[in-house]
């Protein structure tokens, strides 16, 4: 087994669901993850904060430099992981497009470099 990435690409500009839709997409999302569950393959899921709540460290001389806010202008940004396990690319790829469809974004399926541990 091998550990994938699928990370939720959010579209920087347009405008967000509506209340109703968001929870439509909500109880979708959930759906799949209780399927990753009850497939075994659940690592990890969770959204995150828009970029401009983002903090970039960087090593300077002797210490760390403090930026506040997105590091980079995009029209997307990581609005969302989840780390599963898998036998390989194919069924990654598989549960890639089921989390494409139940966010309704894009998802880019990346492997790590090391197998899982079972």
């Amino acid at each position: 087994m091998k550990y994938y990435l699928l990370s939720v690409i959010q579209p920087s500009e347009g405008e967000p669901p509506s209340a109703e839709a968001l929870a439509r997409i909500m109880g979708e999302v959930e759906t799949f993850h209780q399927q990753l569950r009850e497939a075994g393959a659940w690592v990890f899921a969770g959204g995150l904060d828009g970029p401009e709540t983002a903090v970039v460290l960087r090593p300077e001389g002797a210490g760390v430099r403090v930026t506040e806010g997105p590091y980079a202008d995009g029209k997307e940004y990581l609005g969302g992981l989840c780390l599963i396990k898998a036998p390989d690319l194919d069924a990654a790829l598989d549960w890639g497009r089921r989390a494409s469809r139940a966010t309704t974004l894009p998802i880019e399926v990346r492997p790590f470099q090391h197998t899982a541990e079972d």
